[in-house]
């Protein structure tokens, strides 16, 4: 799978800029879900969590993508 990634132009840095937009999507879901008067602290706090859960597969993409850039 990896390999078919680079070959289809997705490079590691590609899979590292998603990671580090994930937290910032995160982070930016949370605080628009706390802003709501209708939604419930918890339900904040999954959204954030969910998305959060996004980062490490972006970044453990990147580092696979990175040692297959190398052969």
């Amino acid at each position: 799978m990896i390999e078919k990634l680079n070959e289809m132009g997705i490079r590691s840095e590609h899979a590292y800029l998603g990671g580090f937009a994930s937290i910032g999507l995160s982070l930016f879901s949370w605080l628009l879900s706390r802003g709501k008067k209708d939604d419930s602290k918890a339900q904040s706090d999954r959204w954030g969590i969910f998305i959060g859960h996004w980062a490490p597969t972006f970044f453990a993409l990147g580092i696979a993508l990175k040692l297959e850039e190398k052969k």
